[in-house]
This record gives C-alpha cells, structure tokens and sequence, in this order.
C-alpha cells in the first residue's frame, strides 16, 4: 500500500505482477463523463486551476510508472458502487 518510492504513491501495489491501482474521488481528479467530476459554478476561478493540477498531476505519474514497467489501473469512486462490475474489471486487469 502506498509505496513512498514510486510515482504517485500508488494506492494498491502488486511489485511481482509490476501493477499498480489507483482509487480516484471523481470530482478530485475529474473524471470525464462522470456527474460527479463537474467543476463546481461557483469560485470557478479557484477551482478549474486547481482541479486542472490534479488532472495533469494523474497524466504525469501514470506516464512515469509505464516507462518504469508498471501497467497502471485507475478505478473511480463511481465504480466502486457496482462491486460485481468492479470485480470483473479487476479480475481482467489483473488476467491480462
């Protein structure tokens, strides 16, 4: 879990299979589609920048840790609702 030495800290980390999980709030890294990831209409000054860091941020250290060798699983808080889904998609993830 989170592991300081790698990009990102990612949340789950599999070294043997070279894989790694991130589990995303949808309105924090801005999931696209997704109702909860809508930048807020109020203050938007504030928060489309700070969102746009997150965003960049996620770009970045996924890039990293696929140079690195790892393949790289995001899952969003959305997901997380449908557990048999998310299983399957795990499953898949981690078969492949």
């Amino acid at each position: 879990l989170h592991r300081r030495d790698l990009p990102g800290k990612p949340d789950l980390v599999f070294p043997r299979r070279k894989k790694v999980v991130f589990v995303h709030g949808c309105f924090w890294h801005q999931h696209p589609g997704c109702r909860d990831g809508r930048i807020p209409g109020t203050n938007r000054a504030y928060w489309e920048p700070k969102l746009a860091r997150n965003v960049e941020r996620d770009e970045a250290v996924q890039s990293a840790l696929r140079e690195a060798g790892w393949r790289v699983k995001v899952v969003w808080e959305c997901e997380a609702i449908d557990a048999e889904a998310l299983a399957v998609e795990l499953r898949a993830f981690f078969d492949s």
